[in-house]
């Protein structure tokens, strides 16, 4: 048990590594919606201003900020809001669970970004720098 008390010195690094990966996931669903990479939605690419289209500009914008650690707090607040609306209006009427519902991505997203936007960037972080 004493060795993994030591691993709290990582912490920064870990949670760096949490919202790099978090972010260059999160982009891809905003360049699936806007750009049509790697592949166009299956329900097609949305109307511009449409509230999916927002959604790819957040998810592009926002991810990529969260992404290089430049205002992540608050950012990352913004997102996992995206997140949960995102889950209750096009999940959540399916049913309650997630896994049934098609909302993991949604529920997950949500989460780990509310814990970024309350534990902070991490290391290698913009914000860091300022």
């Amino acid at each position: 048990m004493q060795a993994f008390n030591s691993l709290g010195r990582y912490a920064p690094y870990i949670l760096a590594i949490l919202r790099i990966t978090t972010a260059l996931t999160f982009i891809s669903h905003g360049t699936q919606k806007l750009l049509g990479f790697p592949v166009p939605p299956s329900w097609g690419m949305p109307a511009a201003m449409s509230l999916p289209w927002i959604a790819g500009v957040l998810e592009i914008v926002g991810g990529a900020l969260v992404l290089i650690g430049f205002l992540t707090r608050p950012v990352a607040f913004i997102l996992s809001g995206l997140m949960a609306c995102a889950y209750w209006m096009a999940h959540g009427s399916k049913g309650f669970y997630p896994l049934l519902n098609g909302g993991e991505a949604a529920y997950l997203f949500c989460f780990i970004f509310l814990y970024i936007a309350f534990a902070g960037p991490g290391a290698f972080a913009v914000d860091k720098k300022i």
